[in-house]
């Protein structure tokens, strides 16, 4: 299973490695990532692989969700078929 992590914010120190860090910790493996700064605009969309995940996708969403508010961005997280299908016109 795939999914997408988009990360939405202003900008701030160690942002990427945070999000890497619970990803790793739960052996989701990053497949692609792409990052931009628009001003002071942090944006962020990582393709990510959960096929050896230690932990439940709501458990990992929890965790990606407390980072969020704990730095005061938006982090989410979808199973990239419902990603693809949300964003099909």
């Amino acid at each position: 299973m795939r999914a997408v992590v988009t990360v939405i914010g202003k900008d701030k120190i160690g942002v990427i490695y945070r999000v890497s860090e619970i990803l790793s910790q739960s052996k989701v493996n990053i497949e692609d990532i792409s990052q931009t700064i628009l001003q002071d605009v942090f944006t962020m969309v990582m393709l990510v692989d959960l096929s050896k995940s230690n932990c439940q996708f709501s458990e990992l969403k929890d965790r990606l969700d407390a980072l969020g508010k704990e730095i005061g961005m938006t982090i989410r997280i979808q199973n990239e078929d419902i990603f693809n299908a949300m964003h099909t016109i």
